[in-house]
């Protein structure tokens, strides 16, 4: 039960509103945050300037344009689709929200695959959407493909993370077209770390073949615009079309959207640093593998972030922000992830403090 809500008040919420628990990133000011996944690399100098002219150029008495014409024309230039092919939201959240109020609902079935992004369930059980979990292997975090695909047959909305969040696996672009086939609804490939991955990793060229498949990407993470709140989706017009149904006016106000549209012309700047951060993190991969004397587990990942396994990994998060001001997120209390804490991979610098504190910790000094 959310915490901070009176009896009296709790009695006219939505039964369903009123037994969640908010999302908390337990965030707290730190010297190096490396939880959020977000690329602390900053925004290139050139666009940071692109980006501030088009701030100052806002037109801010006038609402914004509703659907973001200028940035969606753009997006769908870069991906090679009609403009009606994508859907532009406040971030990748908004539109994670729309896809379960035009989707779900009751009678309504979601599958998905922990452990995962929470907000997928949070959202369900918002607008009363079963869940229906198909989970991943304990020790791989590889999905079940034939049991999704089984369980698909039956859902309303599919959701895959790739790269899993927080796991860091990519989902096969062949299992996601076996999902396609089998889901009666849509499935929803959240592509928001695929900027990390490998070349010929997204679902993309799926796009033209299945009108039931969406792809949902994010300026939040490469693009250093976790502040500007700017997701999208590429799916059909249809797809398209539903989600625009239920959303809410100008949700995309008109500084994210000059943002966005700076971020997307210049988006080939970013790639220096996306780059460093793909060669990062291998090497704290690496480095937290030759830990495996100190108990430590690391994951290989796809993703801008490593999910690493620890003995007493609650405690080793509290003690690197309060003795190293070093922030990382923890999921050691999550479904099968005991003893887990995400690390975002930051620069060399912000790696090396991370290591240098951990072996402390680790070794008791």
């Amino acid at each position: 039960m959310p915490q901070g809500i009176s009896d009296r008040i709790r009695a006219v919420m939505r039964p369903s509103a009123a037994a969640l628990e908010p999302y908390d990133p337990a965030f707290s000011q730190v010297r190096v945050n490396l939880s959020a996944n977000e690329n602390t690399y900053g925004m290139p100098p050139e666009v940071k300037a692109a980006v501030d002219r088009g701030l100052c150029d806002a037109v801010t008495n006038r609402y914004p344009q509703p659907l973001s014409n200028e940035l969606r024309s753009e997006l769908a230039r870069w991906h090679g689709v009609g403009e009606d092919h994508v859907i532009v939201g406040n971030g990748g959240d908004e539109l994670l929200f729309n896809l379960f109020l035009a989707f779900g609902g009751r009678d309504h079935v979601l599958v998905t695959c922990e452990p995962t992004f929470s907000v997928y369930r949070l959202y369900a059980e918002l607008v009363e959407t079963m869940v229906v979990d198909v989970p991943r292997d304990p020790e791989t975090f590889e999905c079940d493909a034939d049991a999704l695909v089984e369980a698909a047959s039956r859902a309303s909305i599919v959701v895959v993370t790739s790269p899993n969040n927080p796991t860091g696996n990519l989902f096969p672009i062949e299992q996601t077209r076996r999902l396609c086939e089998a889901c009666p609804g849509v499935v929803l490939l959240d592509e928001a770390y695929m900027e990390f991955s490998p070349d010929g990793s997204t679902a993309e060229p799926l796009l033209a073949e299945y009108d039931n498949l969406a792809v949902l990407h994010t300026l939040s993470k490469a693009f250093c615009l976790a502040g500007g709140r700017i997701g999208y989706v590429l799916a059909s017009p249809s797809v398209v079309n539903a989600l625009a149904a239920v959303r809410q006016p100008y949700s995309v106000n008109v500084f994210s959207q000059a943002a966005g549209l700076a971020a997307v012309r210049n988006r080939k700047a970013f790639e220096p640093a996306i780059a460093s951060i793909a060669s990062e993190r291998e090497r704290l991969l690496d480095e937290l593998a030759s830990m495996e004397y100190l108990g430590v587990t690391v994951w290989p990942s796809a993703a801008n972030f490593l999910l690493v396994r620890m003995p007493d990994a609650h405690v080793v998060r509290n003690r690197l922000r309060d003795e190293f001001s070093i922030l990382v997120r923890d999921f050691s209390s999550a479904p099968g992830l005991r003893d887990c804490l995400r690390v975002t991979v930051g620069m060399p610098d912000e790696n090396d403090a991370l290591l240098e504190a951990l072996r402390q910790l680790l070794k008791g000094e």
